[in-house]
């Protein structure tokens, strides 16, 4: 059941280290202009103070440790059917060490069609 003015849809979110690398650039970096290439609604990078993942080492922000590979994440929200296409064009990019997972969720837009319009041309 959705809330009425509010959609279906999917929230793709893509943890990964930030000097996680793809030729030359960052993986999340790689994977925002992939996202944007697909024609997704949008895309955004969240920079973690804090985590572990495989290798269990704990990387933090904190002063004395001076951490060089924070956690990020990288989420995209949009339909299901264009989140479930877009996956499959990230899996080499995650497949060293990153996980995704995918939510249901609701998408409330906020403003008309044209104001939209202008938001994904910026």
């Amino acid at each position: 059941m959705t809330t009425p003015g509010t959609e279906r849809g999917l929230r793709l979110t893509v943890l990964v280290g930030e000097s996680d690398g793809w030729h030359h650039r960052p993986v999340f970096t790689e994977i925002v202009h992939r996202a944007h290439l697909a024609g997704l609604s949008g895309a955004s990078v969240f920079r973690g103070i804090e985590g572990f993942g495989t290798s269990s080492m704990i990387h933090t922000q904190r002063l004395l440790s001076l951490s060089e590979d924070l956690p990020v994440a990288v989420v995209i929200v949009d339909t299901e059917a264009r989140i479930r296409a877009f996956v499959p064009l990230i899996g080499e990019l995650i497949a060293g060490g990153g996980v995704a997972f995918l939510d249901e969720c609701e998408i409330v837009r906020f403003g008309g069609e044209q104001e939209q319009g202008r938001e994904r041309g910026r």
